[in-house]
């Protein structure tokens, strides 16, 4: 099962977060769902693992809207994090209906 890595920024800061599940047919949103968080260290806490945990750690899905994604990543589950597959990321324009 492959890993979606997505780089975003929320209050005016860059994220990182990790998720299992992708949908970006909402024409305004990208919607994150079952969100990977790095196992806790029990000697060195890393802050921006331990903001992101507070933020959307007990949250079941999230929706970034499409203006704050700047790359989405898919990596494979057998490789490194190093190693990542680049998905293309377009803006759709919403549909008119007549």
């Amino acid at each position: 099962m492959a890993t979606y890595r997505i780089h975003f920024t929320w209050k005016d800061k860059a994220r990182v977060i990790n998720c299992r599940d992708l949908d970006m047919t909402h024409p305004y949103f990208v919607s994150l769902e079952k969100l990977v968080f790095p196992e806790p260290s029990k000697v060195i806490i890393g802050p921006d693992d331990d903001e992101l945990r507070r933020e959307f750690g007990e949250a079941r899905s999230i929706m970034i809207p499409f203006q704050n994604v700047q790359l989405i990543e898919m990596l494979n589950e057998e490789v490194d994090d190093d190693t990542a597959k680049v998905i293309r990321f377009e803006k759709r324009e919403p549909e008119e209906d007549d």
